[in-house]
């Protein structure tokens, strides 16, 4: 592997990274540091929507509060790169915090693959496509 690959690598990683801090903290902003303005956003497998970025990141911000603590993993990134694209899936674990009446809450958990379809930009490497494939849920 060349600098140039492990840059890119390391590149997609922080990425992956911003991706998930932005969503477990309620960084919505910080999404347009992640994706192309013309994205196109998959999360029909765990039961939200598919839409445009311009359509996601509103729903995103309406909709996840109901869980007002989210911690993603990430595990194994296999990451495909050809010039300046580049294909990306991601092991992810996201449990996530539901408010109960009484108790502690109830916990939801999600296991799947991230999937990016990435472009490198002046600003670094963007996501123009993201598909959220669930292998696993509990707590639903």
């Amino acid at each position: 592997m060349d600098l140039a690959q492990i840059s890119d690598r390391l590149e997609i990683e922080a990425l992956l990274t911003r991706y998930t801090r932005a969503i477990d903290t309620g960084g919505w902003d910080r999404l347009d540091d992640v994706f192309t303005p013309d994205a196109d956003i998959d999360y029909t497998a765990s039961g939200g929507i598919a839409a445009p970025y311009a359509e996601i990141k509103p729903w995103l911000a309406e909709m996840l509060p109901i869980f007002p603590r989210r911690m993603h993993t990430l595990g194994q990134i296999d990451s495909d790169v050809d010039g300046d694209t580049a294909t990306v899936a991601a092991y992810f674990h996201n449990p996530m915090v539901l408010p109960q009446e009484e108790g502690e809450g109830l916990l939801v958990e999600f296991g799947g693959i991230y999937h990016h379809e990435l472009v490198r930009t002046p600003d670094g490497w963007r996501s123009r496509r993201l598909l959220e494939e669930i292998i696993w849920k509990r707590g639903l």
